[in-house]
């Protein structure tokens, strides 16, 4: 129960407020069924079960976008994060999410001096040649000011927002609580993974609060794109630096503008889309580790043609096997090889049921959609959520360290056609995967591939006689376990103490009705309406035991 697992009072005015939210938007039948009402009642708190004529008639993705705008900077950014599975949700849910933003209005200066000042250990007026107390943005998390440097250099000052530390941290609490009832309450929701997937945003909401971290990121692709004249990224000045405060090298470029307006200062929008798409697929086919959210703003256009990045608090990272498998889906898809797609779907399944009959007719289906497009009309944004919704159909979850991926690429294109209407992703994914296959059949690749796996093989030989040894010993002290994990035992033990515990109260009410009878038979004692008290009380607590029996099961029928 959701009472059992909420881990400090404290929460419960929090929880009141998310309830009352998700119930005007029209999401009482969810807080119904996690148990959240029955928490707040048992704690005198009052629901009020009504949302508005207006409200009850906006589209469900229109109210859970707007409840979640309602509810703050947590819940607006878990939107952007469901926005990215698009193994989850269909066209129009993603489309809502998408709306949600983190600007937020600015908090006044004068709330953040202190945090600034213990950063950059001095007033900002002596440490900066000049200061800007006006802020240049302000989102849900920081607000970003413009400073120059002793030595002349512009830089922008992220300062965190004060307090908001400890109300996402309330909010993570309250949701890892509703992830596990998700999990425990709905099966159909477990194949989504929910705990993980909140873990995984908790995660990710944690680096953002970090803006040490994000310095840290800047500098990680610093160092990859070092030797590249073409990519511009910031300057962390370390001095100034810290977990609530960072001081980066301000790049000034255009950004978010036509291409019109781009050929007028001198700048070649078809070059640019290039170059941006080369330099994402370096990202995360060569370094594994990519800038996560590449949209307009975050993408400066520099002379010479050049490319400047800002924002590094959303990253992506991909592991070698992880990278080598979204080679092997990008190559299927440019070779239009469905066998070799189906291979990667079924290993990106896991543990998911799988009925993979269904799954290899809907990929041979998918890639027959494709048989009479020529490889540089084929969008790879429009490919990739086919897969995502192949995979939705098919009950598979896409993981999660894809979903940022996925959401990325998509982003990109996007981008890339706005800059340049002629633009293929697929032109520039195509080289890159052909380069990255002929890299694995080296002599050089072969041979190191080689030497790894006799390594392995032979450690795993060498070990085989400890292991069982091991194994023996442990057989002979009773040590050996085995683990059945039974489905939905949990619920059936939940569901036998709720019927015990009516059983429980029957049996009471029997012996109370009992009881009253024989008490009822006896001269004496204290009277009320002319009847033995003691008497009559006791069917007065046997009629409400009743009712509250009936209740029950009424209730536990509903659901």
């Amino acid at each position: 129960m959701l009472w059992e697992t909420i881990s400090v009072v404290r929460d419960l005015p929090r929880l009141h407020e998310i309830a009352s939210v998700m119930i005007r938007y029209g999401w009482g039948d969810l807080v119904r069924v996690l148990g959240i009402s029955g928490v707040l009642e048992r704690a005198g708190r009052i629901l009020h079960w009504h949302s508005t004529s207006e409200i009850s008639q906006l589209e469900a993705p229109v109210r859970i976008r707007r409840a979640l705008e309602e509810l703050g900077p947590t819940f607006v950014k878990l939107g952007q994060l469901l926005a990215t599975r698009v193994d989850m949700f269909p066209p129009h849910w993603i489309v809502e999410f998408e709306k949600l933003h983190s600007q937020v209005p600015p908090v006044p200066y004068e709330a953040l001096h202190a945090d600034l000042v213990a950063a950059i250990k001095g007033e900002p007026g002596e440490v900066f040649a000049s200061f800007d107390p006006i802020p240049l943005a302000a989102a849900s998390i920081a607000q970003v000011y413009r400073a120059t440097l002793k030595d002349g250099t512009p830089v922008v000052i992220k300062i965190r927002r004060p307090g908001i530390e400890n109300v996402i941290k309330a909010d993570l609490r309250i949701l890892e609580h509703i992830a596990r009832l998700l999990d425990s309450e709905m099966p159909d929701s477990r194949r989504y993974d929910p705990i993980h997937i909140v873990a995984q945003f908790g995660r990710s909401l944690n680096r953002e609060l970090d803006l040490a971290k994000e310095a840290r990121n800047i500098d990680q692709f610093a160092r990859h794109f070092a030797d590249d004249p073409l990519v511009k990224i910031p300057k962390v000045f370390w001095a100034f630096s810290n977990s609530r405060v960072n001081v980066q090298e301000e790049i000034i470029g255009k950004s978010g503008v036509s291409p019109d307006k781009l050929r007028e200062v001198g700048l070649d929008p078809k070059l640019l889309a290039a170059r941006g798409a080369d330099l994402v697929l370096r990202m995360v086919l060569e370094h594994g580790y990519f800038h996560a959210d590449p949209h307009p703003g975050n993408v400066l256009f520099l002379a010479d043609n050049r490319i400047g990045m800002i924002d590094f608090g959303m990253v992506g990272m991909l592991t070698h096997a992880r990278r080598n498998q979204i080679v092997d889906l990008l190559h299927a898809l440019t070779a239009k090889d469905e066998q070799a797609l189906l291979q990667v779907l079924v290993d990106w399944s896991g543990d998911s049921v799988l009925d993979e009959d269904r799954l290899a007719y809907d990929v041979a289906e998918l890639m027959q959609s494709y048989d009479d497009l020529q490889l540089k009309d084929v969008q790879v944004g429009a490919l990739l959520n086919d897969i995502t919704a192949l995979m939705r159909e098919n009950n598979l979850a896409l993981p999660a360290d894809l979903t940022l991926l996925f959401k990325t690429l998509i982003t990109l294109e996007g981008l890339g056609q706005q800059l340049d209407p002629e633009f293929h992703m697929i032109d520039h994914v195509t080289p890159f995967v052909e380069r990255i296959i002929h890299q694995r059949f080296t002599p050089q690749a072969l041979l190191a591939r080689g030497r790894k796996s006799l390594r392995e093989t032979l450690e795993v030989l060498a070990d085989v006689p400890r292991d069982l040894r091991t194994l023996l010993r442990d057989m002979r002290r009773g040590r050996v376990k085995i683990d059945l994990d039974l489905k939905r035992l949990d619920t059936f033990g939940q569901q036998l103490d709720r019927a015990s515990n009516r059983l429980t109260m029957g049996i009471l009410t029997a012996s109370l009705v009992v009881g009253s009878s024989i008490i009822m038979t006896v001269q004496g004692g204290p009277q009320l309406l002319g009847l033995p008290f003691f008497g009559l009380l006791g069917f007065l607590i046997a009629f409400f035991n009743s009712l509250w029996i009936l209740f029950s099961i009424w209730r536990s029928g509903k659901h």
